[in-house]
């Protein structure tokens, strides 16, 4: 049944659709892992790093809703699903049980590193199929690479002697 039709042409929806599709998937599980480690964080940071995380799953249920409004309004059905997310999401997750603040740290840049190097090739293929997606995925990758480079400068170690 096809309730919404697209103003793409065939090859184009399918690589824009593909392409928001994957997005959704890893926007969905990172506000999952996200909301995972920001319950089970311990640790002499776990206040800063606790609200972080919130910034993080914030950031990504955004983008998520205008991913998926920017499937439908182009005639592909998006799929948010439980089963869909834990089939398909390929983003590092947490482990079961509590999670030393540093280790969330490195969790969650190497999560929204992935996800912005998943977003790069994204970026790429929706160049000539849909620009308008294209520069959708531009903004998420920009708003993704904040997040990580907080987190990243997070585990620097501290110089004593820079006072």
């Amino acid at each position: 049944m096809t309730v919404v039709r697209s103003t793409l042409p065939e090859e184009a929806l399918g690589v824009t659709g593909t392409a928001l599709q994957e997005t959704l998937v890893d926007l969905l599980g990172l506000s999952l892992v996200g909301k995972q480690a920001h319950w089970n964080i311990v640790g002499p940071r776990f206040r800063s790093i606790h609200l972080q995380l919130d910034e993080v799953v914030a950031t990504a249920r955004t983008h998520s809703d205008t991913v998926a409004e920017r499937a439908a309004a182009l005639g592909v059905p998006p799929d948010g699903r439980p089963e869909t997310i834990s089939a398909t999401f390929a983003l590092p997750g947490t482990k079961d049980g509590w999670l030393r603040d540093t280790e969330v740290v490195e969790l969650m840049v190497s999560a929204l590193e992935t996800a912005v190097r998943r977003l790069r090739q994204r970026i790429e293929a929706t160049e000539k199929a849909d620009p308008v997606t294209q520069d959708l995925l531009i903004s998420i990758t920009a708003d993704l690479e904040k997040q990580r480079w907080m987190f990243e400068a997070e585990n620097q170690p501290r110089d004593n002697a820079a006072g």
